[in-house]
């Protein structure tokens, strides 16, 4: 029916059969059959005939307008599904809530710079729950921090932006030996995401591997805010290592190593699946992201009171 409607408009343009065939490379015959097949479609003339040429009735005038704004939208319908189209439209976008802070901004900002037709919709929430709209077709994209099992495991494209590592933390006011054992550890308070959080679920399990499990002071949704906690003193944390560079408040945190203890995580863009025009804008976002993370400052880091720090990410 597209193609009849789109056989109306070139005649409605042209001016006649002849014309608007050769517009469409068809015969004149074929365009006269496909306007005859859209009358029938819809149930009346579009064409009067008892004049020569052929012209247009009231209705088929009408019927014209409308017809140009479908073949509109059907182009904007293609240009959607187009991977080499310029992105457009909503991008919607979920975030962990360990990633929502204002390093996002400029990442998010380019992509609204570099493709004005752009719009963002950012909604934060925990890594699990955010999976599972990206398999709901909620989400276009997420940026979450994974361990790298779960990396691999991933059933959806998965871009690695950054490398990290899980540090346990606590107040540079707190006593705890250099080296403590699970045991000891269990023995500390800790401030922790809600049930539900990577972070959180990582820790438990690795605790509980050792039959030490930890007792919770606070459970907090905010990365910032756990962090905030810890510096006062309110309990250990269990935290990305370069989250605590970037945004811990100079000598008010130190790091705790327990023995044989490594876990490294990744901040990942996960997709949906196909994106048509919008893989653009993943694209640049996933670029931006890799940007910020390479030139992001690091904090300065002193032993306090003797105690081992984490060493550098290399």
């Amino acid at each position: 029916m597209i193609d009849d409607i789109n056989a109306l408009v070139q005649f409605a343009q042209a001016g006649s059969i002849v014309r608007a065939a050769a517009r469409l490379h068809r015969t004149p015959s074929a365009v006269t059959r496909q306007i005859q097949r859209l009358e029938a479609a819809l149930g009346s003339k579009l064409l009067d005939r008892l004049v020569k040429p052929p012209r247009l009735t009231p209705l088929g005038v009408r019927v014209v307008e409308h017809s140009r704004k479908v073949l509109g939208d059907l182009e904007h319908l293609k240009s959607l599904a187009a991977p080499d189209a310029e992105p457009q439209g909503l991008l919607r976008i979920g975030v962990s809530h360990a990633l929502a802070n204002s390093a996002l901004v400029k990442p998010l900002r380019n992509l609204t710079t570099r493709f004005s037709k752009l719009r963002l919709s950012v909604l934060t929430d925990l890594t699990i729950q955010l999976l599972a709209r990206l398999q709901n077709g909620e989400l276009d994209l997420a940026v979450v921090v994974l361990p790298e099992s779960r990396v691999r495991a991933s059933v959806f494209p998965t871009k690695i932006v950054e490398a990290d590592r899980m540090v346990i933390v606590a107040s540079a006011a707190r006593t705890i030996a250099g080296t403590p054992t699970w045991k000891e550890l269990s023995a500390q308070p800790w401030v922790l995401g809600p049930r539900g959080c990577t972070w959180r679920d990582l820790l438990l399990d690795r605790m509980d591997q050792t039959g030490a499990p930890a007792p919770i002071a606070a459970e907090v949704h905010n990365a910032h805010l756990q962090l905030a906690f810890v510096e006062a003193d309110y309990g250990l944390g269990f935290l990305p290592e370069r989250f605590v560079q970037r945004y811990s408040t100079g000598n008010a945190m130190r790091f705790i190593n327990p023995k044989n203890f490594e876990l490294r995580v990744n901040t990942a863009v996960i997709t949906s699946g196909t994106l048509g025009s919008l893989a653009a804008a993943a694209h640049l976002l996933e670029v931006s992201l890799m940007s910020t993370s390479d030139t992001l400052p690091q904090l300065r880091r002193k032993k306090p009171r003797g105690q081992p720090l984490a060493p550098k990410i290399p």
